[in-house]
Order: C-alpha cells, then sequence, then structure tokens
C-alpha cells in the first residue's frame, strides 16, 4: 500500500482522539488520586479540560462530539454496569429491596420539589410552568454507573449501603422514566391544547416493570440452564465473549421496554450468579470478574472522560448561568442527601445519600429531551437554562464521588 494512503487513512484521526482520551482520563484519575479524591472525579474534570480545549484551541479534537468516542464510552458503562451487578445477586438485593424503595421515592420526590420551587424562584417572573416542572424533573435522576464505580474503587460495592445504592437506583431509573414521559406528555399537550397522554404513560411504566419482572424471575430460571448448554460448546475462550453477549442482548431488551440500557447490563450481572458459570471458569482457569476487569478498567474511564467534554463550556462561564448551576446543585444535593434517612436503621444514611447525589448521563438525557420540546417555535429549555442545567448536573456529578468517598472513609473510621 503506497505511504500516502496510509497517511490520508480517516481512521488514523480516530486513534490519535481515543489515545488522548485514555491519557487524559489517566492523568486526571491521577492527579484526583494524588488529592484524595476519587479517580472518576478526576476522569470528568479531564473531559471537561478537554472540551475548553476544543472550545479556545482551533483544530483541537472535539471528544464530546466524536462518534468513536460515544460508541466506546457507551460500551464502558454497559461493561461496568455489567461488572457491579456480578457483585450482587437476586436473593440480596430482595434484602434491601424495601429500604433501596424508600430511598428511591425520597431521592425522586425531594430533589425535584427543590429543583421546581428553586427554579420558581430564580427564574424571571412570566417563565412558564413547564419550565419550573422539567428543570425539578432533571434534578430527579440518579447515575448508577458513577456511584457504582465510587462504590467499586472503595471496596463497598457489596456491602448493605452499595446494594441498597444500586438497587435505588434501578428503581430510581424506573421512577424517572414516568417523571419524564409524564412532564414532557403535560408540557407538549398544554402547548397543543390537548388533553393528558395517560394512556401512553401507563403503557410505557408497565412495559418497563415487566421488563424487570421477567429479567429477575424467568431469567434467573432461565440463565442456569443456557449456560449449561453453553458450556457443552468445545472452542476456546467463550466465557468472555458469552457473557458480554448476554449483557448486550438484556441491555438491548431494557432499551426495548424503555429503560436505559445500563439498568439491562446490571439485571444481567445481577442474575447471572457464579454457580452459572462455574464449568467455564474451571476449565479456563480464571473468573469471570477477573476476566473482566481489563475491560471495565479500559472502558470506563472513556465514559467518564467524553460525559465530561459535552459540557459546552462557553455557556458556563456565564456568571448568571454560574448562579443557576450552584443554586440547582444545592437544592439537588440536599434532596439526595434527605433521601438518605429512608433507608432505615443499621444503613450509614450519609454514605446512601451521596452515593444517590450523581446525575450524570441520565440527567442529560432529561436536558436533551427538554431541549427538543417545543413551545411556541421555541425550545421549552433555553440555551442559557440548558447549560444552568448542565451546570447543576456536571456540580453534583463531581460533588457525588467526593462526598461519598469520605462518607465511606468516615464510617469506615
Amino acid at each position: 500500500m503506497p505511504l500516502a494512503l496510509l497517511v490520508a487513512d480517516p481512521f488514523a484521526g480516530t486513534l490519535a482522539l481515543l489515545a488522548l482520551v485514555w491519557v487524559a482520563a489517566k492523568v486526571g484519575g491521577d492527579l484526583a488520586v494524588r488529592a484524595r479524591v476519587p479517580a472518576v472525579a478526576g476522569e470528568l474534570a479531564a473531559g471537561l479540560a478537554l472540551a475548553a480545549l476544543a472550545r479556545y484551541l482551533p483544530g483541537f479534537p472535539d471528544i464530546g462530539g466524536s462518534g468513536a468516542a460515544d460508541v466506546l464510552a457507551n460500551l464502558g458503562v454497559i461493561v461496568l454496569m455489567f461488572a457491579v451487578g456480578l457483585e450482587s445477586s437476586v436473593p440480596q438485593m430482595l434484602k434491601v429491596g424495601l429500604a433501596s424503595t424508600r430511598v428511591a421515592l425520597l431521592g425522586v420526590g425531594l430533589p425535584m420539589a427543590a429543583g421546581l420551587a428553586g427554579a420558581w424562584l430564580l427564574l424571571p417572573a412570566g417563565t412558564p410552568f413547564g419550565v419550573d416542572l422539567f428543570i425539578g424533573a432533571c434534578l430527579c435522576a440518579t447515575s448508577i454507573g458513577i456511584s457504582a464505580q465510587v462504590l467499586r474503587e472503595q471496596g463497598a460495592a457489596d456491602s448493605a449501603e452499595g446494594r441498597v445504592i444500586v438497587g435505588a437506583a434501578v428503581i430510581d431509573d424506573v421512577l424517572g422514566l414516568l417523571v419524564l414521559v409524564g412532564v414532557s406528555g403535560l408540557v407538549t399537550a398544554q402547548a397543543a391544547g390537548g388533553p393528558m397522554p395517560w394512556g401512553t404513560l401507563g403503557r410505557t411504566l408497565a412495559l418497563a416493570l415487566a421488563f424487570l419482572l421477567v429479567a429477575l424471575t424467568a431469567g434467573r430460571w432461565a440463565t442456569p440452564r443456557v449456560w449449561a448448554l453453553a458450556g457443552r460448546l468445545r472452542s476456546s475462550q467463550l466465557l468472555l465473549p458469552l457473557a458480554l453477549a448476554f449483557a448486550f442482548l438484556l441491555a438491548w431488551l431494557g432499551n426495548l421496554a424503555g429503560l436505559a440500557p445500563i439498568v439491562g447490563a446490571y439485571a444481567a450481572g445481577l442474575i447471572l450468579e457464579p454457580a452459572h458459570v462455574e464449568a467455564l471458569e474451571t476449565r479456563e482457569a480464571h473468573s469471570l470478574e477477573h476476566l473482566l476487569h481489563p475491560l471495565v478498567s479500559v472502558l470506563s474511564p472513556v465514559f467518564f472522560v467524553v460525559m465530561g467534554a459535552r459540557v459546552d463550556v462557553a455557556a458556563l462561564l456565564d456568571p448568571s448561568t454560574l448562579g443557576l448551576a450552584a443554586a440547582l446543585a444545592l437544592l439537588g444535593v440536599l434532596g439526595k442527601l434527605l433521601a438518605g434517612f429512608g433507608g432505615g436503621r443499621g444503613l450509614r444514611w450519609r454514605v446512601l445519600g451521596w452515593g444517590m447525589v450523581p446525575r450524570g448521563e441520565v440527567g442529560l438525557i432529561f436536558v436533551a429531551v427538554g431541549a427538543q420540546i417545543q413551545v411556541n417555535g421555541a425550545p421549552l429549555l433555553s440555551p442559557g437554562l440548558q447549560a444552568g442545567v448542565i451546570g447543576a448536573l456536571l456540580l453534583t456529578t463531581l460533588a457525588g464521588p467526593l462526598g461519598l468517598a469520605r462518607a465511606l472513609r468516615r464510617e469506615a473510621a
């Protein structure tokens, strides 16, 4: 092949961009660890720094707009949630089911009410009520991936609080879906002068609940039988590819049911117990967790860097936007911290509350929907409001890992 064709290969730019993402992730993570904060906070900050360079340095690659980085970021968070699910089981989750439900209900209701009140007080008079309502809805979300990574870093993923946090975050995702569909339908119906789409709302919730119920009952019954058949295959290196295929399949089915794919991936890890893959682990002389660890280490930092790189740095520099972002972030943190009391006796409320604080990718989905809804020919959330809400989500995303790690160290001491 001629040298000119090698130089002109369009894929070469993607390789350089991904190299930049991984180096930035590791440098940011190292600086964070040196500052005694979780590595994930440094990876998010590294993404924000890359976004600033792309904004103010001509020719610098746009990480947040890269399709290749986005694919790896989505794979990273799905693999991460699958690994987190493997650290628990359905019986363990059922033991903390009631506590998770209480924390999730409070974790949705309190921040949404606080965000609604804050938007009503902070935004100019005459702002449509739908805008206030949507901003409150953006604060009710919880990112499973970020808290799960901190729990893994601190060795607390299999603790009672860790299982409650992840269980509450899963329930939070279902409730958040209901809130998003309901608020979007209400705002759209008001703008068009039509009725509230209760039928669509009910079908969406029923489908999401049905997926989780089937995955955790019938899926748990079928999984050992499927893996027994897989153990009869004579090919080598079966365990990791088949496990990933299982996680991706449930992530896809969860998305068809209206849930985020990460919930399906977590459910896959939850129902896949060690006894199901014991024969393949013995044959390959490695556990599934051991095989999965390098993949998580490589892909999950891409997710956090890309999420930080998607922030509009220019909009965040506006003083009024920064003030709105700080106020909403404070209200969002307080609402989630108070939700930690829902865990009940024997559980550390600070750990639960801080574990529910990060918004991450789930909150960004809410903002994207708000930007797409048109009211009188204009987006429901103006660019300035979008930047303010994204700033609040970023602050809570950074504060959550810091607070959770500190709470875990404090309680351990």
